[in-house]
Protein backbone atom coordinates (compact mmCIF):
# COMPACT_ATOMS: atom_id res chain seq x y z
CA UNK A 1 0.00 0.00 0.00
CA UNK A 2 2.56 2.15 0.60
CA UNK A 3 4.84 1.81 -1.87
CA UNK A 4 2.19 2.08 -4.57
CA UNK A 5 -0.32 4.64 -2.96
CA UNK A 6 0.19 7.15 -5.43
CA UNK A 7 -1.06 5.12 -8.29
CA UNK A 8 -3.64 3.63 -5.79
CA UNK A 9 -5.30 7.10 -5.13
CA UNK A 10 -6.03 7.78 -8.40
CA UNK A 11 -9.88 7.21 -9.34
CA UNK A 12 -8.42 5.90 -12.51
CA UNK A 13 -6.30 3.03 -11.17
CA UNK A 14 -7.09 1.81 -7.51
CA UNK A 15 -6.21 -1.36 -5.65
CA UNK A 16 -7.59 -3.12 -8.96
CA UNK A 17 -5.74 -1.55 -11.12
CA UNK A 18 -2.40 -1.94 -9.26
CA UNK A 19 -3.32 -5.89 -8.97
CA UNK A 20 -3.70 -5.68 -12.49
CA UNK A 21 -0.28 -4.47 -12.80
CA UNK A 22 1.12 -6.76 -10.28
CA UNK A 23 -0.37 -9.39 -12.26
CA UNK A 24 1.03 -8.82 -15.41
CA UNK A 25 4.03 -10.00 -17.45
CA UNK A 26 5.92 -7.76 -19.81
CA UNK A 27 9.46 -8.73 -21.67
CA UNK A 28 11.25 -6.29 -22.56
CA UNK A 29 13.65 -6.72 -25.84
CA UNK A 30 16.70 -4.77 -25.12
CA UNK A 31 18.14 -3.10 -22.19
CA UNK A 32 19.61 -0.23 -24.26
CA UNK A 33 18.31 3.26 -24.31
CA UNK A 34 15.42 2.55 -24.83
CA UNK A 35 15.00 -0.39 -22.76
CA UNK A 36 16.48 1.01 -19.42
CA UNK A 37 13.85 3.58 -18.37
CA UNK A 38 11.32 1.02 -19.71
CA UNK A 39 12.36 -1.51 -17.46
CA UNK A 40 13.19 1.40 -14.34
CA UNK A 41 9.71 3.12 -14.97
CA UNK A 42 7.77 -0.51 -14.70
CA UNK A 43 9.98 -1.62 -12.29
CA UNK A 44 8.84 0.78 -10.03
CA UNK A 45 5.27 0.72 -10.86
CA UNK A 46 5.15 -2.96 -9.68
CA UNK A 47 4.68 -5.17 -13.44
CA UNK A 48 4.51 -8.67 -11.11
CA UNK A 49 7.13 -10.16 -14.10
CA UNK A 50 9.85 -8.59 -16.39
CA UNK A 51 11.60 -10.17 -19.17
CA UNK A 52 14.80 -8.70 -20.29
CA UNK A 53 16.83 -10.41 -23.35
CA UNK A 54 19.89 -8.43 -24.35
CA UNK A 55 23.30 -10.67 -25.43
CA UNK A 56 25.33 -7.44 -25.54
CA UNK A 57 27.47 -6.08 -22.75
CA UNK A 58 27.75 -2.59 -21.16
CA UNK A 59 30.28 -0.80 -22.27
CA UNK A 60 31.43 3.27 -21.50
CA UNK A 61 29.62 4.47 -24.55
CA UNK A 62 26.63 2.76 -23.19
CA UNK A 63 26.63 5.40 -20.41
CA UNK A 64 25.71 8.63 -21.91
CA UNK A 65 22.33 8.02 -21.82
CA UNK A 66 21.94 4.24 -20.66
CA UNK A 67 21.54 5.36 -17.29
CA UNK A 68 20.37 2.28 -15.70
CA UNK A 69 24.22 1.30 -15.42
CA UNK A 70 26.82 2.61 -14.08
CA UNK A 71 30.80 2.28 -13.98
CA UNK A 72 30.43 -0.94 -11.94
CA UNK A 73 28.68 -2.79 -14.47
CA UNK A 74 31.20 -2.30 -17.04
CA UNK A 75 31.46 -5.48 -19.28
CA UNK A 76 28.84 -7.07 -18.31
CA UNK A 77 25.74 -8.61 -19.90
CA UNK A 78 22.96 -5.66 -20.05
CA UNK A 79 20.03 -8.30 -19.35
CA UNK A 80 21.90 -9.46 -15.72
CA UNK A 81 23.43 -5.88 -15.15
CA UNK A 82 19.79 -4.66 -15.36
CA UNK A 83 18.35 -7.47 -13.32
CA UNK A 84 20.62 -6.66 -11.13
CA UNK A 85 19.93 -2.99 -10.59
CA UNK A 86 16.60 -3.26 -10.99
CA UNK A 87 16.11 -5.65 -8.00
CA UNK A 88 17.47 -2.85 -5.78
CA UNK A 89 14.82 -1.04 -6.91
CA UNK A 90 11.83 -2.97 -6.60
CA UNK A 91 12.66 -6.67 -4.36
CA UNK A 92 9.22 -7.44 -5.04
CA UNK A 93 8.67 -8.11 -8.26
CA UNK A 94 10.03 -10.98 -10.23
CA UNK A 95 12.89 -10.56 -12.87
CA UNK A 96 13.96 -12.87 -15.16
CA UNK A 97 17.01 -12.03 -17.43
CA UNK A 98 17.81 -13.92 -21.08
CA UNK A 99 21.63 -13.19 -21.34
CA UNK A 100 21.34 -14.84 -25.38
CA UNK A 101 20.20 -12.90 -28.97
CA UNK A 102 16.70 -13.05 -29.79
CA UNK A 103 16.65 -15.77 -33.00
CA UNK A 104 13.61 -16.85 -35.26
CA UNK A 105 14.08 -20.19 -33.01
CA UNK A 106 13.43 -19.14 -29.28
CA UNK A 107 10.80 -16.30 -29.79
CA UNK A 108 7.86 -18.16 -30.40
CA UNK A 109 8.39 -19.99 -26.86
CA UNK A 110 9.54 -16.92 -25.25
CA UNK A 111 6.65 -14.51 -25.89
CA UNK A 112 4.19 -17.54 -25.32
CA UNK A 113 5.15 -17.11 -21.53
CA UNK A 114 4.56 -13.11 -21.40
CA UNK A 115 1.49 -10.68 -21.84
CA UNK A 116 3.03 -7.58 -24.02
CA UNK A 117 6.13 -7.12 -25.71
CA UNK A 118 7.91 -4.11 -25.62
CA UNK A 119 10.65 -3.99 -28.42
CA UNK A 120 13.90 -1.95 -27.55
CA UNK A 121 16.13 -3.13 -30.44
CA UNK A 122 18.39 -0.88 -32.50
CA UNK A 123 17.97 -2.56 -35.64
CA UNK A 124 15.68 -3.60 -38.14
CA UNK A 125 16.17 -7.03 -38.76
CA UNK A 126 15.40 -7.37 -34.77
CA UNK A 127 12.48 -5.53 -35.16
CA UNK A 128 10.35 -7.86 -37.91
CA UNK A 129 11.63 -10.40 -36.07
CA UNK A 130 9.80 -9.14 -33.15
CA UNK A 131 6.68 -8.14 -34.94
CA UNK A 132 5.84 -11.35 -36.86
CA UNK A 133 6.61 -13.46 -33.59
CA UNK A 134 4.04 -11.36 -31.90
CA UNK A 135 1.42 -11.44 -34.12
CA UNK A 136 2.23 -15.35 -33.97
CA UNK A 137 1.36 -15.40 -30.44
CA UNK A 138 -1.28 -12.68 -30.41
CA UNK A 139 1.00 -10.50 -28.21
CA UNK A 140 0.35 -6.34 -28.24
CA UNK A 141 3.92 -4.46 -28.98
CA UNK A 142 4.67 -1.39 -27.55
CA UNK A 143 7.20 -0.19 -30.53
CA UNK A 144 9.83 2.62 -29.95
CA UNK A 145 12.36 4.02 -32.20
CA UNK A 146 15.19 7.09 -31.71
CA UNK A 147 17.43 8.74 -34.70
CA UNK A 148 20.01 11.81 -33.52
CA UNK A 149 16.81 14.31 -32.15
CA UNK A 150 13.70 12.62 -32.74
CA UNK A 151 11.68 9.40 -31.69
CA UNK A 152 8.79 7.31 -32.71
CA UNK A 153 6.42 5.80 -30.41
CA UNK A 154 3.61 3.02 -30.96
CA UNK A 155 1.21 0.32 -30.08
CA UNK A 156 1.08 -2.83 -33.05
CA UNK A 157 -1.12 -6.26 -32.91
CA UNK A 158 -3.19 -4.27 -29.83
CA UNK A 159 -6.81 -5.94 -30.26
CA UNK A 160 -6.63 -6.85 -33.86
CA UNK A 161 -4.99 -3.35 -34.87
CA UNK A 162 -2.24 -2.68 -37.71
CA UNK A 163 1.06 -4.13 -37.14
CA UNK A 164 4.88 -2.93 -37.71
CA UNK A 165 4.65 -4.29 -41.57
CA UNK A 166 1.91 -2.04 -41.71
CA UNK A 167 3.47 1.04 -41.22
CA UNK A 168 6.87 -0.28 -43.36
CA UNK A 169 5.98 -3.37 -45.36
CA UNK A 170 9.80 -3.17 -46.41
CA UNK A 171 12.98 -3.08 -44.84
CA UNK A 172 15.69 -1.03 -46.49
CA UNK A 173 18.79 -2.93 -47.21
CA UNK A 174 21.10 -4.19 -44.00
CA UNK A 175 23.96 -1.66 -42.99
CA UNK A 176 21.66 1.16 -44.91
CA UNK A 177 20.65 2.98 -42.35
CA UNK A 178 22.87 4.15 -39.89
CA UNK A 179 22.53 3.51 -35.72
CA UNK A 180 23.27 5.97 -32.97
CA UNK A 181 26.79 4.20 -32.83
CA UNK A 182 27.61 6.31 -36.09
CA UNK A 183 25.55 9.15 -36.20
CA UNK A 184 25.12 9.60 -32.31
CA UNK A 185 22.01 10.64 -30.35
CA UNK A 186 20.80 13.21 -27.62
CA UNK A 187 21.23 11.03 -24.33
CA UNK A 188 18.14 12.52 -23.15
CA UNK A 189 16.20 11.08 -26.21
CA UNK A 190 16.21 7.48 -25.25
CA UNK A 191 14.43 8.12 -21.89
CA UNK A 192 11.77 10.42 -23.44
CA UNK A 193 10.91 7.86 -26.12
CA UNK A 194 11.52 5.07 -23.49
CA UNK A 195 9.14 6.87 -20.29
CA UNK A 196 6.25 7.10 -23.39
CA UNK A 197 6.35 3.28 -24.28
CA UNK A 198 6.46 2.12 -20.73
CA UNK A 199 3.36 4.69 -20.47
CA UNK A 200 1.41 2.25 -23.27
CA UNK A 201 2.64 -0.33 -21.02
CA UNK A 202 0.86 0.69 -18.43
CA UNK A 203 -2.29 1.93 -20.19
CA UNK A 204 -2.39 -1.55 -21.71
CA UNK A 205 -2.23 -3.18 -18.64
CA UNK A 206 -5.18 -0.88 -17.33
CA UNK A 207 -7.02 -0.69 -19.78
CA UNK A 208 -7.35 3.52 -19.41
CA UNK A 209 -6.48 6.39 -22.23
CA UNK A 210 -7.01 5.71 -25.69
CA UNK A 211 -3.44 3.50 -26.73
CA UNK A 212 -1.55 4.43 -29.82
CA UNK A 213 -2.46 1.90 -31.95
CA UNK A 214 -3.14 2.34 -35.57
CA UNK A 215 -0.97 5.73 -34.64
CA UNK A 216 2.68 7.01 -35.08
CA UNK A 217 3.60 9.21 -32.55
CA UNK A 218 6.73 11.50 -33.73
CA UNK A 219 8.79 13.33 -31.20
CA UNK A 220 11.33 15.85 -32.08
CA UNK A 221 13.75 16.75 -29.15
CA UNK A 222 15.00 20.18 -31.15
CA UNK A 223 11.99 21.99 -31.67
CA UNK A 224 9.59 19.80 -29.02
CA UNK A 225 6.76 19.34 -31.21
CA UNK A 226 4.78 16.62 -31.96
CA UNK A 227 3.01 14.70 -34.47
CA UNK A 228 0.56 11.76 -35.02
CA UNK A 229 0.52 9.57 -38.32
CA UNK A 230 -2.31 7.06 -39.14
CA UNK A 231 -1.19 3.57 -39.42
CA UNK A 232 -3.68 1.55 -41.75
CA UNK A 233 -4.04 -2.13 -41.14
CA UNK A 234 -2.98 -4.45 -44.27
CA UNK A 235 -4.57 -7.91 -43.66
CA UNK A 236 -2.04 -9.51 -46.14
CA UNK A 237 0.55 -8.58 -43.60
CA UNK A 238 -0.71 -10.92 -41.17
CA UNK A 239 -2.12 -14.24 -43.60
CA UNK A 240 1.64 -15.12 -44.53
CA UNK A 241 2.63 -15.89 -41.33
CA UNK A 242 3.20 -19.54 -40.04
CA UNK A 243 4.61 -20.91 -37.21
CA UNK A 244 6.56 -23.33 -39.53
CA UNK A 245 7.84 -20.24 -42.24
CA UNK A 246 8.76 -18.62 -38.87
CA UNK A 247 10.87 -21.12 -37.20
CA UNK A 248 12.29 -22.23 -40.44
CA UNK A 249 13.44 -18.50 -41.33
CA UNK A 250 11.84 -18.10 -44.47
CA UNK A 251 9.77 -14.90 -43.96
CA UNK A 252 11.48 -12.67 -46.12
CA UNK A 253 12.78 -9.61 -43.98
CA UNK A 254 15.97 -8.27 -45.50
CA UNK A 255 17.52 -8.15 -48.92
CA UNK A 256 21.29 -8.90 -47.87
CA UNK A 257 24.29 -8.75 -49.16
CA UNK A 258 26.72 -11.61 -47.68
CA UNK A 259 29.76 -9.14 -45.80
CA UNK A 260 32.91 -11.02 -45.35
CA UNK A 261 34.45 -9.90 -42.14
CA UNK A 262 38.32 -10.08 -41.05
CA UNK A 263 40.10 -9.34 -38.09
CA UNK A 264 43.37 -7.14 -38.12
CA UNK A 265 45.31 -10.19 -37.91
CA UNK A 266 44.01 -12.04 -40.53
CA UNK A 267 45.47 -9.77 -42.83
CA UNK A 268 48.57 -7.68 -40.91
CA UNK A 269 50.65 -9.81 -43.14
CA UNK A 270 49.33 -9.91 -46.21
CA UNK A 271 50.52 -8.81 -49.83
CA UNK A 272 48.43 -7.04 -52.88
CA UNK A 273 46.21 -5.06 -50.21
CA UNK A 274 44.72 -2.21 -50.18
CA UNK A 275 43.49 -0.39 -47.47
CA UNK A 276 40.61 1.76 -47.15
CA UNK A 277 39.51 4.17 -44.56
CA UNK A 278 35.94 5.47 -44.89
CA UNK A 279 35.81 7.53 -41.94
CA UNK A 280 35.50 11.61 -42.32
CA UNK A 281 38.77 12.70 -42.48
CA UNK A 282 38.24 14.23 -38.91
CA UNK A 283 38.01 11.56 -37.38
CA UNK A 284 41.06 10.01 -35.01
CA UNK A 285 43.08 8.33 -34.38
CA UNK A 286 44.73 8.23 -37.37
CA UNK A 287 46.32 4.99 -38.97
CA UNK A 288 49.03 6.10 -40.88
CA UNK A 289 51.20 3.03 -40.79
CA UNK A 290 48.60 1.37 -43.33
CA UNK A 291 48.83 3.72 -45.64
CA UNK A 292 45.68 3.62 -46.78
CA UNK A 293 43.00 5.50 -48.68
CA UNK A 294 40.76 7.65 -47.43
CA UNK A 295 37.52 7.61 -48.40
CA UNK A 296 34.78 8.52 -46.32
CA UNK A 297 31.46 6.44 -46.83
CA UNK A 298 29.17 9.35 -48.24
CA UNK A 299 31.81 9.50 -51.08
CA UNK A 300 32.33 6.34 -51.66
CA UNK A 301 29.88 5.79 -54.88
CA UNK A 302 31.44 8.71 -56.70
CA UNK A 303 35.24 7.75 -55.81
CA UNK A 304 35.33 4.08 -57.11
CA UNK A 305 38.17 5.17 -59.45
CA UNK A 306 40.46 5.77 -56.21
CA UNK A 307 39.95 1.78 -55.66
CA UNK A 308 42.49 -0.74 -57.05
CA UNK A 309 40.15 -3.62 -58.58
CA UNK A 310 43.31 -5.82 -58.89
CA UNK A 311 43.44 -5.85 -55.19
CA UNK A 312 41.70 -7.42 -52.09
CA UNK A 313 40.04 -4.50 -50.35
CA UNK A 314 40.22 -4.28 -46.32
CA UNK A 315 37.81 -1.70 -45.08
CA UNK A 316 37.88 0.17 -41.92
CA UNK A 317 36.03 2.76 -39.85
CA UNK A 318 35.68 3.48 -36.54
CA UNK A 319 33.86 0.35 -35.10
CA UNK A 320 33.42 -1.85 -38.13
CA UNK A 321 30.10 -0.78 -39.05
CA UNK A 322 30.51 1.76 -41.55
CA UNK A 323 32.73 -1.13 -43.25
CA UNK A 324 29.95 -3.23 -43.84
CA UNK A 325 28.22 -0.50 -45.13
CA UNK A 326 30.90 0.27 -47.57
CA UNK A 327 31.52 -3.49 -48.12
CA UNK A 328 27.83 -3.46 -49.43
CA UNK A 329 28.37 -0.72 -51.61
CA UNK A 330 31.31 -1.63 -53.35
CA UNK A 331 29.64 -5.26 -53.64
CA UNK A 332 26.24 -3.36 -55.20
CA UNK A 333 29.24 -1.77 -57.78
CA UNK A 334 30.07 -5.11 -58.59
CA UNK A 335 33.80 -4.53 -56.83
CA UNK A 336 35.47 -8.10 -55.84
CA UNK A 337 37.03 -9.02 -52.52
CA UNK A 338 35.80 -6.57 -50.67
CA UNK A 339 36.50 -7.19 -46.77
CA UNK A 340 35.09 -5.16 -43.53
CA UNK A 341 37.81 -5.16 -40.76
CA UNK A 342 36.04 -6.35 -37.55
CA UNK A 343 38.05 -4.01 -35.14
CA UNK A 344 37.99 0.00 -35.29
CA UNK A 345 40.84 1.97 -35.88
CA UNK A 346 42.01 2.24 -32.14
CA UNK A 347 42.13 -1.31 -32.18
CA UNK A 348 43.58 -1.84 -35.21
CA UNK A 349 46.36 1.09 -34.20
CA UNK A 350 46.91 -0.74 -30.72
CA UNK A 351 47.59 -4.23 -32.12
CA UNK A 352 49.75 -2.48 -35.29
CA UNK A 353 51.98 -0.98 -32.67
CA UNK A 354 51.98 -3.97 -29.95
CA UNK A 355 53.21 -5.82 -33.01
CA UNK A 356 55.89 -3.85 -33.38
CA UNK A 357 57.13 -3.72 -30.10
CA UNK A 358 57.20 -7.29 -30.30
CA UNK A 359 59.29 -7.14 -33.46
CA UNK A 360 62.00 -4.74 -32.14
CA UNK A 361 62.54 -6.75 -28.78
CA UNK A 362 62.77 -9.65 -30.79
CA UNK A 363 65.97 -7.68 -32.57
Amino acid sequence: MERYNRHIILSEIGQIGQDKISKAKVLVIGAGGLGCPVLQYLTAAGVGTLGIIDFDVVEKSNLQRQVLFGSSSLGKNKAIAAKERLQDLNEDIVLIAYPEKLTHQNAIALFNKYDIIVDGSDNFETRYLVNDACIITNKPLVFGAIYKFEGQVSVFNYQNGPSYRCLFPNSPEKHSVQNCSEIGVLGVLPGIIGNMQANEVLKIILGIGNVLSGKLLCYNALTTQTSTLKINKFDKNFSTLSKESFHNNKISILCEIRIEEVSIEEVFNKENVQFIDVREVHEQPKVTCLNATSIPLNALKDSLLKIDSNKDKMIFCQSGIRSKQAVTILKNANMQNCFSIKEGASEILKYINKQQNVSNHAR
